[in-house]
């Protein structure tokens, strides 16, 4: 059996030299002085080596007692270098497949399939929310009861939408990982019902008689002049605040009196006519002269290639003293509760707020539906705001 001091003293020769100890370990001298412990062994009737490390940095005492550990895996049927293959392939794919990665994988990979400000919404949620605290786990080792504590903490702030959107996108990504064959569980499922439920929230919206009051105040309105005809704009058409604040000067066809937006601007990813009344005619036309030179109708002061923010409108309304009484996206509310008031039909109303069709044969062929009866009808609008911008 070796000793320590034999092993020190143990000199190169020109050719590997090996110094045995017991049990088929030995000791493996280098001509260039190097000096490695390896183990001999059968397994499945085949002579095998393996390591144990470096002399001196594993010790004679240390490579013994890696020997014992070693020669218990052969006893019990396995092969310890395939053993020791297949858990460098893990910790490398561990390395690899952390949450994180496979996350920007899966953004990667879909974020051209949605609209640009969602994509936004969804990579910054995992950046603020996830990738702080479970970023560089493995994503096999995660376990429900951390991410339910990383979502805890988001409805711990109050933000009980945010949680639950950030929780769908994690299991979205997680499906991801188990189709390219890196997790075998969506996680995320184990926490139905874990959350606390999401309020509905109703946009604030005026009455007839709150709407004719803020009209007649609205020339009184102070603030930003492309902000002004912003809102003027949004009233006349009634599309949902991200439409107007992307619209863009291509997608208006005057000679038809029609804005035409395209379905990868709306959220129902259908095309949408806006049939366009008198008064939103003159409004463009004072929109123009601002920002005529630009492909948006509203670009942002800083950044000329980008719309102006949802807060722009939405600040809007809460210098005017309508915090909590009424949103830009509650208009919608507003003009189908005054259009259905005044004996305009239901299907006319639902198909010019693009409400429908969620059918995808269909909707190609319906964004045209009722369009001389919504012409008509936003002529009337046109005609029922401007009255009571002028008393």
């Amino acid at each position: 059996m070796l000793t320590d001091t034999k092993c020190k003293m143990a000199k190169p020769m020109d050719k590997i030299m090996t110094i045995a100890d017991c049990g088929g370990m030995y000791l493996e001298i280098h001509p260039n002085g190097a000096k490695y412990w390896r183990l001999q062994y059968r397994h499945a009737d085949k002579h095998k080596r393996i390591s144990l490390g470096v002399y001196p940095n594993v010790s004679l005492k240390d490579a013994r007692e890696k020997c014992d550990e070693l020669r218990k895996i052969i006893k019990s049927g396995e092969d310890p270098s395939l053993l020791r293959k297949k858990q460098k392939i893990e910790t490398r794919e561990n390395v690899i497949n952390t949450f994180e990665n496979i996350a920007r994988e899966w953004f990667k990979k879909n974020a051209g399939a949605m609209a640009e400000r969602h994509a936004f919404y969804v990579i910054r949620r995992l950046e603020a929310n996830i990738f702080p605290f479970l970023g560089d786990t493995p994503i096999k080792k995660i376990t429900p009861k951390e991410l339910l504590a990383v979502i805890r903490e988001i409805e711990e702030r109050g933000s009980l939408e945010v949680a639950h959107r950030t929780l769908q996108v994690v299991g979205r990504i997680f499906r991801y990982a188990i189709a390219t064959g890196r997790a075998e569980h969506d996680i995320s499922a184990d926490l139905r019902g874990a959350l606390q439920s999401r309020k509905a929230a109703n946009y604030s919206y005026f009455s007839g008689k709150e709407f004719c009051e803020f009209l007649k105040g609205f020339s009184d309105f102070k603030g930003n002049v492309v902000t002004k005809l912003a809102l003027r704009l949004l009233i006349l058409t009634f599309v949902r605040s991200g439409e107007l604040r992307g619209a863009r000067w291509e997608e208006f066809d005057f000679e038809k009196r029609e804005w035409r937006i395209p379905a990868e601007r709306m959220k129902m990813k259908e095309l949408h006519i806006v049939p366009l009344s008198d008064q939103a005619i003159v409004v463009l036309e004072e929109i123009r002269k601002f920002s005529g030179d630009s492909s948006l109708l509203f670009p942002c002061r800083t950044y000329k290639s980008k719309p102006i923010s949802d807060n722009t409108l939405s600040k809007a309304f809460r210098d005017q003293g309508y915090k909590g009484k009424a949103t830009p996206h509650g208009m919608r509310a507003t003009a189908s509760t005054i259009l259905n008031e005044n004996g305009f039909k239901p299907d006319v109303i639902e198909r010019q707020l693009a409400h429908c069709e969620r059918n995808k044969v269909r909707a190609s062929y319906n964004h045209a539906q009722y369009l001389p009866e919504r012409r008509q009808m936003m002529n009337w609008w046109g005609n029922y705001v401007e009255k009571r911008w002028k008393k």
